[in-house]
């Protein structure tokens, strides 16, 4: 895991997790538009790395990894822990670590409920035949990518990532994504975004079992969105509605 950091290490910290197969600079107009008041924290998790190759394992693997970050370099004090899709299974499971303080959690399309086995079989295959044909830079797989899952400019970094990227990491991630969860209370306010498309219904159901323990949390649900489509193709949205959620 590599961290990138924005703006200064004096100023109160916001920590942006990406979700499965995207680039970290997917949250780069997150960043620009955090960074002159926060020090951004931006984890690139393990397999998603562009420089080396690495391997995922376990999304508390990758949690801890960023909890000695933020105590090393926060003292574990953070304003604000925000994940996308995987990234917001990470943060749930982070915001919960000890040595962790943080004042406000943002879970857009967060898998916090376990799926059927024969489900995520299907995922993995799914998910398997995108790598290796983004590895051979196929041409359909690019523009269903374009299309449904990454803006145009970011598909040069995604690529990178494909390259990099094990197919043993992709069963881990999904295995570890889809496990069993047990929701916490926290001692923190939190903001859980989704859509109505697709995969949607599961962060739906999920979001109601989080509010559910812990009545703070605040749902908001995007009609006609699918599964990380605000964060990934709306950015500018995406920021002025965690930013209304910050400043309330």
């Amino acid at each position: 895991m590599r961290f990138h950091t924005f703006g200064s290490d004096t100023n109160k910290a916001i920590v942006l997790i990406h979700g499965m197969l995207n680039p970290w600079q997917l949250w780069q107009q997150a960043v620009d538009a955090f960074s002159d008041e926060f020090y951004v924290v931006v984890p690139e998790l393990d397999a998603h790395t562009e420089d080396e190759p690495s391997k995922f394992d376990t999304i508390e693997k990758e949690a801890e990894q960023i909890r000695q970050y933020l105590c090393d370099h926060c003292s574990g004090n953070v304003y604000a822990i925000c994940g996308l899709s995987m990234g917001g299974r990470i943060a749930a499971t982070l915001a919960s670590l000890p040595g962790i303080t943080t004042e406000n959690l943002v879970l857009d399309g967060a898998p916090l409920l376990p799926m059927p086995k024969l489900l995520v079989s299907f995922m993995k295959k799914s998910y398997l035949s995108i790598i290796r044909k983004s590895k051979q830079r196929d041409p359909k797989v690019l523009e269903s990518a374009k299309k449904d899952f990454l803006p145009d400019a970011l598909i040069p970094d995604f690529l990178k990532i494909a390259d990099n990227m094990e197919e043993q990491s992709i069963r881990n991630m999904l295995d570890s994504v889809f496990s069993s969860f047990t929701i916490k209370k926290y001692d923190c306010r939190i903001l859980f975004m989704h859509g109505t498309k697709g995969n949607e219904s599961v962060s739906k159901k999920a979001a109601i079992k989080l509010k559910a323990v812990n009545p703070q949390t605040e749902i908001r649900c995007f009609n006609g969105y699918a599964h990380a489509q605000l964060a990934s193709f709306e950015a500018e949205k995406w920021i002025d509605e965690v930013q209304r959620f910050l400043n309330h």
